[in-house]
């Protein structure tokens, strides 16, 4: 008689209890796939290959195989923490070795401005030129700008407002002469304020005063706009001994119907351009002049309702630091700075395989790719098979725990009943043995 069945069960249920016991061990390891032991049967191999009656001979650990189904996202309170809800791997690396997968997404900066894991490798992915733009081709080590965003100058500016026709004129003589009083504000019928930055990306402070001129013999109405920086009248207004502007810096004519402007500044509606003097801000410091700013008024509308402001756009900013980061779901990493502003700093690379069972466990949540698997295909998240990121969170362990429990107690009655079969074998044998 042979044990081989017996202990080839016993070790077969000792290994089965490894494995589930390494998948209790990992249930709380984010990224972290749960493994199945799988088994096949033995049998002797006869003379010629034939044979009817054959009895196995047990039993043989066939294959450790890593479940790669979705775990469970958690949420956190951490931008650096990704989740890829999907398919795909993360791709990091030392830069020595072979380029490693994970599915955990605890990332790091490091002191050099890299985003690194726990173990100090790399996430790969495609960087972004000075402007923002990303560059894709082959995957470079991510790396956060340390400095800040320099200032952008003011060069668009785009008002959109409401003038009320049933306002009468404010106009000097009323309505054939110009002029008005800032300090007054009879002598204009509204106002508006926003702000421009200069080359070194200062604040100035431009405010619009709208004025109605006298109505002309066909109904159409016309508006003079007068504008200051920083309370200095444009050189183009000719201010007065007081620095009172004396001209209007342009003026918008309504049809009789109201409505859109047929005329801005003696032509058809069009941007037209804005000198910025230099001058001194609220704070002190003197501001340099802004020449060229696109002034785009074709908005403005005027009707039988009170004035107000709908939109007041310009694309300057002043300098800032940077403040934190954010990874869109499509990968893209925005730097986001203190002046309200963002720009792409790069873009995070995922990985997919045909047979991702076939990579190679290396611990410490990561893989590598073998003949098994087949080559990495590689691409932005959102695209193809890629999943999708999830910044500000995780994806758990896919360990069941109570399914896992339950299959540690079949793997005991299995290595209970296994040794039971050698205790009979025992028993027979010893049966024979004292037979006289």
């Amino acid at each position: 008689m042979a044990f081989q069945q017996g202990l080839s069960g016993l070790n077969a249920a000792s290994k089965n209890l490894d494995v589930i016991g390494n998948n209790i061990a990992n249930s709380g390891t984010y990224g972290a796939k749960s493994s199945r032991a799988e088994f096949a049967d033995m049998y002797a191999s006869a003379l010629n290959g034939a044979g009817q009656n054959q009895i196995g001979i047990g039993t043989q650990l066939q294959s450790v195989a890593q479940q790669f189904t979705q775990g469970n996202i958690s949420t956190t309170e951490n931008p650096m923490d990704l989740a890829i809800n999907g398919g795909g791997f993360f791709q990091v690396s030392d830069g020595v070795n072979p380029t490693r997968y994970t599915r955990n997404g605890q990332f790091k900066v490091s002191k050099d401005g890299f985003v690194v894991n726990n173990d100090g490798l790399k996430l790969m992915g495609y960087p972004a030129n000075g402007a923002g733009v990303i560059q894709p081709g082959t995957a470079q080590p991510l790396q956060l700008p340390t400095g800040g965003i320099p200032p952008a100058v003011t060069t668009k500016v785009k008002v959109e407002f409401n003038l009320d026709s049933r306002l009468k004129t404010t106009a000097p003589d009323g309505g054939t002469g110009t002029g008005m009083d800032l300090k007054d504000s009879t002598t204009y019928n509204n106002a508006t304020s926003m702000t421009v930055y200069d080359a070194k990306g200062q604040e100035v402070a431009v405010t619009f005063y709208f004025q109605k001129a006298a109505t002309a013999d066909d109904g159409s109405d016309t508006w003079n706009v007068y504008a200051t920086a920083n309370g200095t009248p444009f050189e183009s207004t000719a201010p007065d001994e007081n620095g009172n502007p004396t001209a209007p810096y342009t003026v918008i004519t309504f049809p009789p119907t109201g409505g859109s402007p047929i005329d801005i500044g003696g032509n058809p509606p069009a941007s037209i351009t804005m000198d910025v003097p230099a001058g001194t801000s609220t704070r002190g410091n003197p501001t340099l002049d802004i020449p060229g700013i696109q002034l785009d008024l074709t908005g403005a509308t005027e009707n039988g309702s009170s004035f107000s402001v709908t939109s007041l756009t310009q694309d300057g900013y002043a300098p800032g630091q940077l403040t934190g980061i954010q990874v869109a779901n499509n990968g893209t990493v925005l730097a986001r700075y203190s002046n309200g502003q963002s720009k792409p700093a790069g873009q995070v690379e995922l990985a997919s395989f045909r047979n991702p069972q076939g990579l190679q466990p290396l611990g410490g949540n990561v893989w590598v790719r073998t003949v098994a698997s087949g080559d990495a295909v590689v691409g932005v998240p959102g695209d193809g098979n890629m999943g999708a990121l999830q910044s500000g969170a995780l994806e758990e362990s896919n360990v069941d725990l109570t399914a896992e429990l339950v299959n540690m107690v079949t793997a005991q009655r299995a290595y209970q009943a296994n040794a039971q079969t050698i205790k009979t074998q025992d028993q027979v044998l010893q049966t024979i043995v004292n037979l006289r």
